[in-house]
């Protein structure tokens, strides 16, 4: 059975989509910006959750896809460890990601960007990961304006199964463009007990983009616990390398 924290990480993290207008990766946060059409995105990433009794995560591939120019297709594969305090870790294939982000407003017409972003978790089969499905039914909004950009919504998770609980999530971010470059940002971001017994989370976060060339990117993300930090975990983090053609 997977701990709390690690449940956490495969609903939120380990999902991706486009940097461009807006953000989306590194942050929990999502934003409504789907990947240019005819173009991809893939992030190479690893993430982690501490807590007291240890460190949970998961290290993998998101890959986005601009299907129309309002569509994007995502696919992920993480691959999930647990590394208990006083223990030995162990490793598994994390629960299979397939989600379309399908934009619905536009700012240019209505002041605002507004998507849909529906994701389908699958089981792996592994001990570490959820032996049931979970479905998370989101939506995303944003604007952006000069160097500056907010974006936030949030959405309910179907999570039934075993001692799993449907919970919902929300969050809130804005960034700024410092440099040509590079892109800092901070987020709110709360989440409901995922699992029967299971506590509430609220994380602080900071994260930064920065542009190596047209094509590679690299992305870091820290976040502080605020609530429940016994059960749910006192720090997060997150790092990947994109590349977009």
């Amino acid at each position: 059975m997977r701990s709390a924290s690690t449940r956490f990480l495969a609903l939120t993290i380990t999902s991706a989509c486009a940097p461009a207008a807006l953000a989306g990766p590194p942050f929990l946060t999502d934003d409504p910006a789907p990947t240019d059409y005819q173009h991809y995105e893939v992030y190479g990433f690893a993430n982690g959750t501490t807590g007291k009794d240890g460190t949970g995560g998961a290290f993998g591939i998101d890959f986005n896809y601009g299907a129309t120019p309002d569509l994007q297709l995502t696919a992920a594969l993480p691959v999930s460890f647990e590394d208990p305090r006083g223990g030995h870790r162990t490793t598994g294939l994390g629960n299979i990601e397939l989600a379309a982000k399908f934009r619905i407003l536009h700012q240019e017409n209505a002041g605002i960007d507004v998507a849909v972003f529906p994701r389908l978790f699958l089981p792996s089969g592994s001990n570490l990961g959820d032996d049931h499905a979970a479905v998370l039914l989101p939506i995303w909004v944003g604007r952006s304006w000069s160097d500056w950009s907010t974006f936030g919504g949030g959405g309910c998770v179907i999570n039934r199964g075993g001692d799993s609980n449907d919970f919902c999530q929300a969050g809130w971010a804005v960034t700024h463009k410092l440099l040509s470059n590079l892109q800092l940002g901070a987020e709110i971001f709360h989440q409901g007990a995922d699992a029967k017994g299971g506590r509430a989370s609220t994380i602080l976060g900071f994260g930064a983009t920065y542009d190596i060339s047209e094509s590679v990117h690299l992305l870091g993300y820290a976040g502080a616990g605020l609530q429940n930090t016994a059960e749910t975990g006192r720090s997060t983090w997150y790092s990947s390398v994109l590349f977009t053609f």
